[in-house]
Formats: C-alpha cells, structure tokens, sequence
C-alpha cells in the first residue's frame, strides 16, 4: 500500500509453528469456554498453558487474559471440520506448489493462525477469511478448542499447539478484550500487554525459542513502530517410527529429480501393510509410534506430473484415501531428506480468495481493536517451514509470521519406491487431517 506510512501497522506474528522435540513442551491443556468473564495474572507472570513457563524480560510485560475455567471442551472433532481442515490443506498446498523446487507447508499452522486473526474480522473481511478457510469461524473455533482437547487426552501426544498474544501498550491502540477472551478460551491463546520494544522483542524471541525447544531461536529481528499485535501458533511434532528402520535396511541408490538429474542418496528400505492406490499413484502410510500420527507417500504413476497429479486431487478424494488404506504388503524405498521452505504468503491467499485482509482501505479487523493512527490491515504473511526424514523418525518445523498494518514372503506383493518425484504428508490418523504436506523433487536441494 502506497499509503502506509497513513496507517499504524499492526504486525500479526500469527504462528510460529515448529516440530520439535516432544521432551521439550508438555501436552496442551484444553481451552474452556467462555464465561463471559476477563481473569487477569499478576504484572511478570505466566497463565500458559503449557510447561514451561517462559519467563518474561520486559518489566512491564503482562499476562492479561486467560481462558475461563468452565465448560470443558469434548475432545470430539465434528465430521464437517475434519474435512474441511483437509481441503484448506490441499486447497494452500496447491496455490502455493513450485513446480521447480521442494515446496513444504503446515497448513494447520496457518489455519490456527488466519482462525485466530479472523475473530478479529468483521465485513466481507470475515466473509472472505471464512470462504477461504472453507468454515464459519465460530466452527473453526469449536474444532480447535475440540483439537486441543483431544491432543490433551492423548497423554503425552508427540503433536503440540501453544498460542500467545502480544499487543502494545502505545495509547494509539485500545485492544478488544472480547478478541483476546475468544482466542484464550478457544485456542488457550496467552495475552499479553508489552511497551513493543527491545524486551518485548527478546520475549517473543524467547517465547518462540521455548516453544520450538530451541529450533527457531528468532523470528522477529525487529518491532517496527507501526506494529501493534503479534499472534503467535506454536506447533510441535517429533515422532519415532512404529516399526524403525535398521542399519542393513539403509542402501545408496539414485533419484531422478524433476530435472532429469540423478541424485545419490541413502533410501530406506521396509516392507509395509498399509497400501494407498488411485487412477494416477501409488503410495504407502508408515505409522509412528502410538498409530494416530503417519508418514504418508504419493508416487504419481509414470508420465504423471506431481502438478497434474495434484491438480487432481480434492480434499474428500484425499481424506477419504487417507482414511482407509488397503491391507496389503508393500515393499517400499523412501529416500533420507532434509528439506526447508520459504515463502511469503500474500499473493496466495489473495489467490483463494482472500484479498480485502490485506487492503488497506477496505480490510475489517474492527474486533480487533482501534487504532487512532488509521485502519488495521495484514500487510504480510510469510511461511517458513523444515523436515527431517531419517531412520529412527521424522523432525519438522514451520513458521508463519503475518504483518499487518494500519494503512506456514507374499505372492504378489505391491512395490513403491520413490527413487522420483513424489508427494508426502504428515498425517492425523484421528481425523484425516494433514498437518503438513511436501513434494520431493530434488532431494538435492
């Protein structure tokens, strides 16, 4: 916006989503609903939800909202949800492909992100957002509350969801304590009251840091003035194999990338039960350790693009697939991967519909809060993401940041071996929901 020295910017750090070592962050605490009340912590203290507390820097940094205490949510996640959660993940995952290089996104960090920022819409602002994200967001607020839940029923789950909030204390911008009471009940979302400067930096540098068990050390280098909120989504995930792969079972090979070049790379080699099958691919589901949470692999038959396979593809054919693999022996290769991704998100989800949130005259963020200095708008979404394949299990991370301103022996036995382009995701088992998918084009990369 050419006009955006107009307008004081509201900086929405909305997710800084990572998989990490599960050692390093506790089961979440279900969010309860709403009582209608606005509990306050003392000045320097904590109301996370989740263990261990970051201890705060900034003197004046405090804990202003918590989640109210009835009403606890079921952990029961509604048919409709699940689904649409699968084809808002396909549905990104497709505008955001680069057929010339390794693309990975978490969708449901981003979801957790532009869910939380669109309690704040109002207009065809929220009109837009809810068409985008596929779902009412008071339903999108019921799921996650309802996720939350049944993350914390699984004990000590490998997946992880933290959310925090940080608005300035700048006398130009009043908050909606509404909007942080609605983001604390449904997403156990932390607010907190800061002076947005050098300590409120490192806070949320040391909140993020905490979350992500030390893997995203920094996400912000600087708060600019214009800067009045950040929302932040912490997903972490560190699993082991169910059944891990051995020493003797690891072999060089070649992969032909998208390019046509041969790679050298170590393929893991197994043999497994879960087959997936459509007109266009073959794949396979490898479980960790528990059954909820796959490794789940897409190899387009040949003469098939990984584009045109997934152009292919809707969110029911997927889920539905995902849902109910065949029982069928499958040898397989999939090859060790690290892989890392950014991008900035504003043309994409423009793209899918989602264009007043980042203009400046027409964006409602009037829940929110007010700003004397002009009107909110997200100015930037950028999406960082990496993944770790190896024998023992599987590490990835993701951050989202968007910025906003006020203007993430048998016979016949089946084969898949994915020594060439392929798609794969990280799947829940619970609710078919993938959390992140990628295409391996060149493991070279």
């Amino acid at each position: 916006m050419k006009q955006k020295k107009l307008w004081c910017a509201l900086s929405l750090l909305l997710s800084a989503a990572m998989l990490l070592n599960f050692a390093g962050c506790a089961a979440t605490t279900p969010p309860a609903a709403s009582n209608g009340t606005n509990a306050q912590t003392e000045p320097g203290t904590s109301n996370t939800l989740n263990a261990p507390v970051v201890k705060m820097a900034s003197v004046n940094l405090m804990a202003d909202v918590k989640p109210s205490q009835t009403d606890k949510a079921s952990g029961a996640i509604p048919a409709e949800s699940s689904a649409a959660a699968a084809d808002f993940a396909l549905r990104l995952f497709r505008a955001g492909y680069d057929s010339e290089k390794n693309t990975l996104i978490s969708p449901l960090s981003v979801l957790s992100a532009l869910a939380m920022t669109a309690n704040g819409a109002d207009g065809i602002t929220l009109t837009q957002m809810e068409s985008t994200l596929g779902l009412r967001r008071d339903l999108w607020n019921e799921f996650f509350r309802s996720y939350l839940a049944a993350l914390a029923e699984d004990g000590k789950s490998p997946l992880h969801l933290a959310n925090a909030i940080w608005f300035t204390s700048d006398s130009r911008f009043t908050v909606n304590r509404d909007f942080l009471q609605t983001n604390a009940d449904y997403y156990g979302a932390d607010a907190f009251r800061a002076p947005f400067d050098d300590t409120t930096l490192k806070d949320i540098n040391d909140w993020v840091n905490n979350e992500t068990d030390g893997m995203i050390p920094e996400i912000l280098d600087e708060i600019p003035p214009e800067a009045l909120m950040y929302l932040v989504n912490a997903l972490a995930f560190d699993a082991k194999w169910e059944h891990p792969y051995n020493e003797y079972s690891v072999q060089s090979g070649k992969f032909t990338a998208a390019n046509g070049a041969a790679r050298t790379v170590d393929f893991m080699y197994s043999e497994e039960h879960a087959y997936l099958e459509d007109s266009k691919a073959t794949g396979f589901v490898k479980y960790y350790q528990g059954g909820r949470y796959a490794f789940a692999a897409l190899l387009p038959n040949e003469g098939v693009s990984v584009e045109d396979y997934l152009a292919s593809l809707s969110g029911e054919a997927l889920q539905a697939m995902l849902a109910a693999p065949r029982y069928e022996t499958v040898y397989t290769s999939l090859p060790k991967f690290e892989a890392e991704w950014s991008a900035e998100l504003n043309e994409l989800l423009e793209s899918m519909g989602m264009t007043a949130a980042f203009d400046g005259f027409q964006a409602d963020f009037s829940g929110l809060g007010i700003s004397t200095a002009g009107n909110i708008y997200i100015s930037r979404v950028i999406h960082k993401t990496f993944i770790s394949v190896a024998e023992d299990g599987t590490r990835a991370g993701a951050a989202t940041l968007v910025e906003a301103s006020d203007e993430a022996a048998v016979e016949n036995p089946k084969q898949v071996y994915l020594d060439r382009p392929f798609v794969y995701m990280l799947i829940d088992c619970q609710t078919g929901i993938p959390f992140f998918i990628g295409t391996m084009l060149d493991p070279a990369e």
